[in-house]
């Protein structure tokens, strides 16, 4: 550990740094600023910039956000045509977390307001797309179908304009409900999110060749019950194409070559791979007409189309500009400081469930039973989350262990980082494995 004296002059050559390089240098510079008080600070990466996860520095940066007092005295406030619209973490305490819920929205003058519904197969990377329109992600991320099992909700909150996401799981079949012994929430979720939706997003996965050259027939069944609600398409994944001509022929048979109620003439003129928005042709109003047949494999109500990788910022900046255009005068529903409807807790759960899908084989994940056995803040702010998993085989148990304890501890470590950036706090989790009895 360096001198006291060997400190302050460190510390006195960094805020002579933070002048001389500017704020977006600063940035970069306070990622160490912690190590030159003598502190053991470990930094998590966010969407608006580094944000530190100590006792001290986190508790301010949870409390008051990005471009905070804290961040001012750092030399690290812009102004605010230059920021990045602040991310609001979500409270490590489910009763602060409820009540922020409740209170009363901080509307300005001329409120807008609009509330999405992401539609889309299993898979189709509507979670990732959420997460990101959010700037922080809230909501579990998988390889594997049927992440996402309940609705879930997000509010992105910018100037005026509130919208608020509904991520619903993947639709699927009564039939597969059943034969996969899936909850009834998977079936029900997207048809209820549809009765209070002012947009719909469609979204399909280019990349799939055995699904993206037509709309599920339970995503033509939505549509076509509440034809009334716009829609757009979003075509994702579109970096994961070779051919970008595939998209010609994909965009004429999902949308039946109509669009905004206009014959669609597609145009070969791709600025880039990705982030493709395709301008709607004018027109009066969407078609609310109520269509249905068994021969339909598109949807030719679609008001515009977006062609987007939802890993890409800049293509998903896009999307995001165009829903908070479309929102409409109301009063929020909602606080400015909301990111999501889900309790502390859920999010933890989701997380963990997200990181056995992604490491466990086949069917073990989804035997996997979770309990929290402790849950609270720790002597210098921390979170200390202490959970059980219990499997059904004691073949489970070992594979979830793995070898030498390899597997449950780089589940913990990833589960961590991830709550770290979802709190902006320390975050120390204990996973243990249990056959149940």
């Amino acid at each position: 550990m360096a001198a006291p004296g060997q400190r302050g002059a460190a510390l006195l050559r960094a805020v002579l740094g933070f002048w001389q390089l500017g704020p977006v240098a600063a940035r970069e510079w306070a990622t160490w600023f912690p190590s030159l008080l003598g502190c053991q600070r470990r930094c998590v990466s966010c969407v608006a910039g580094a944000a530190f996860s100590g006792p001290l520095l986190a508790s301010a940066s949870r409390r008051y956000g990005q471009n905070s007092a804290l961040d001012r005295f750092l030399g690290l406030s812009q102004p605010d045509s230059v920021l990045n619209p602040r991310v609001p973490a979500v409270s490590m305490r489910r009763d602060e977390q409820e009540l922020l819920l409740v209170h009363p929205p901080d509307m300005p003058e001329n409120p807008r307001v609009l509330r999405v519904v992401l539609l889309g197969a299993p898979n189709a990377g509507k979670s990732t797309l959420s997460n990101q329109l959010l700037g922080r992600k809230v909501f579990p991320v998988s390889q594997k179908v049927h992440t996402t099992r309940c609705q879930a909700l997000g509010v992105i909150t910018e100037e005026e304009a509130q919208v608020i996401l509904l991520d619903t799981p993947g639709l699927i079949s009564p039939v597969k409900q059943k034969r996969h012994h899936l909850e009834l929430s998977l079936l029900e979720d997207p048809w209820k999110s549809m009765e209070s939706a002012d947009l719909v997003v469609v979204l399909v996965d280019v990349s799939d060749k055995w699904t993206r050259n037509q709309l599920s027939p339970q995503v033509l069944q939505c549509l076509t019950q509440f034809s009334q609600v716009p829609s757009i398409l979003v075509m994702n994944k579109v970096d994961c194409l070779k051919q970008k001509s595939v998209l010609l022929e994909l965009t004429a048979a999902l949308t039946e070559g109509v669009v905004n109620g206009k014959k669609l003439k597609i145009r070969q003129a791709f600025r880039s791979q990705a982030g493709i928005h395709c301008h709607s042709p004018a027109a009066k109003g969407p078609n609310t007409q109520s269509v249905g047949g068994p021969q339909r494999i598109g949807w030719p109500h679609f008001q515009e189309i977006f062609m987007l990788s939802a890993l890409n910022q800049e293509d998903v900046k896009t999307l995001k500009q165009y829903l908070l255009a479309q929102a409409r005068p109301g009063p929020w529903e909602f606080h400015s400081e909301v990111l999501t409807s889900q309790t502390p807790e859920e999010i933890c759960a989701n997380i963990i469930r997200e990181k056995l899908l992604e490491h466990l084989p086949q069917e073990v994940p989804y035997n996997v039973q979770q309990k929290t056995i402790v849950w609270e803040e720790g002597p210098n702010g921390q979170l200390v989350i202490v959970q059980k998993l219990l499997v059904p085989k004691e073949s489970h148990v070992r594979i979830l262990i793995g070898p030498k304890g390899h597997l449950i501890s780089q589940i913990a470590d990833e589960v961590g980082r991830d709550l770290m950036n979802i709190f902006l706090c320390e975050v120390q989790l204990r996973l243990s494995v249990k056959l149940l009895s």
